[in-house]
């Protein structure tokens, strides 16, 4: 076990190195490719990126605007490279800032930063209807951290007159974790959960077809 955390450290500094590399070839690409008009554009970390969108939702015309690894500041920080005129923006980032909290302090601030970042949507996207998803669940370790976001965004989202999407009770198990079938690895969906949440998102964004 020390020999492999030694490989782990040592590896550590090229695998930020390797990530940090993939986010800034995205970006250039989202900097080179300014969105259509009249998109669903799905906006968020990697939760959002690794949905095949266009497939769930084949009638409707989708654009892929996640990013791996990002926090709320960094999808606010690229809100101009992402919506031009949209006709919705499905939006789904918190996971990652929920998960460098360390208290409930820090909930709280990453809760003032997402009452932000949706305030900006509705002021950069002033027609679009704005779909707020909860957090998803993860492992038990985070349970108690992404239901206090949780119940921040609720209030965030009815504020903002956002459609907000409750995905815990299609996804969490009866301890509040995420049931193993839907994640690869307590955290990702697997194929399985993107389809359950596809099947979530279904009729909210039928009136788009």
């Amino acid at each position: 076990m020390a020999l492999l955390d030694h490989i782990l450290a040592l590896a550590a500094p090229l695998i930020r190195r390797l990530g940090q590399r993939k986010l800034a070839e995205r970006l250039a690409q989202f900097a080179l490719m300014p969105p259509t008009p009249g998109r669903v554009v799905f906006l968020g970390d990697s939760i959002i990126k690794q949905g095949q969108w266009d497939g769930w939702f084949p009638a409707l015309p989708t654009l892929n605007r996640g990013i791996g690894g990002e926090s709320i500041a960094d999808v606010a920080a690229r809100l101009g490279s992402a919506l031009r005129a949209p006709r919705a923006v499905v939006l789904m980032v918190g996971t990652n800032d929920v998960h460098e909290a360390r208290n409930s302090a820090d909930i709280a601030a990453a809760a003032i930063r997402m009452k932000s970042l949706v305030s900006a949507i509705r002021k950069t996207a002033l027609d679009a209807a704005l779909i707020v998803n909860s957090v998803a669940p993860r492992t038990l370790h985070y349970r108690e951290r992404i239901a206090q976001f949780n119940a921040e965004l609720v209030q965030i989202a009815a504020a903002a007159e956002a459609q907000y999407l409750d995905l815990w009770p299609v996804m969490a198990g009866p301890d509040g974790a995420i049931r193993p079938e839907l994640t690869t690895d307590g955290l990702h969906l697997t194929a399985q959960g993107y389809a359950v949440w596809a099947g979530a998102l279904e009729p909210v964004l039928a009136r788009f077809d």
